[in-house]
């Protein structure tokens, strides 16, 4: 595992059962703790149709059958609202649902709403992090600060370990 893409390994919510939510999205809303007996990969990304969220999107809907092989489920969960997450969807056919979190409150759950700096201009958004939760809802990893190549590659192995043993 390279420095870049290696997980928090002493984050503190690993181990902890993952914090409950339903939001809306894509393919209907989502209430987390209706997917116990399913890993959960849970993916936070800063904004619909951006040239990094966009690769993610695509890793993941071009590795879907790795992860539903192992009956595992991607949600991606952003602020956008759901008529911009039915836009991207459609336009890179993702096959998965897409969550809108407008006003940040699971992300600020999960600890990935953070204050950004970028050219000098300060604002608030979504940082870049992915969960992988097991079947009994119990989060097993997290990556903060997801540089996007390799990532998801790397989240199908974990998931395949995790569910093999």
């Amino acid at each position: 595992m390279s420095a870049k893409t290696q997980t928090h390994k002493q984050d503190p919510m690993i181990g902890e059962e993952a914090p409950d939510f339903t939001l809306d999205g894509t393919n209907g809303p989502v209430h987390l703790a209706e997917l116990l007996g399913h890993v959960v990969v849970l993916y936070f990304y800063p904004r619909d149709n951006t040239p990094g969220c966009t690769t993610e999107a695509c890793d993941f809907r071009d590795m879907i059958h790795d992860f539903s092989e192992v009956e595992a489920i991607i949600l991606g969960v952003s602020m956008d609202s759901l008529p911009s997450h039915a836009k991207f969807t459609a336009k890179y056919q993702l096959p998965f649902n897409l969550l809108s979190d407008s006003e940040g409150r699971v992300a600020n759950r999960y600890g990935v709403y953070k204050q950004k700096n970028l050219y000098g201009k300060v604002s608030f958004g979504i940082e870049r992090s992915t969960f992988i939760i097991d079947r009994k809802g119990v989060i097993r990893y997290v990556f903060r600060k997801v540089r996007v190549a390799g990532h998801v590659s790397q989240v199908k192995d974990l998931v395949s370990e995790l569910v093999h043993g």
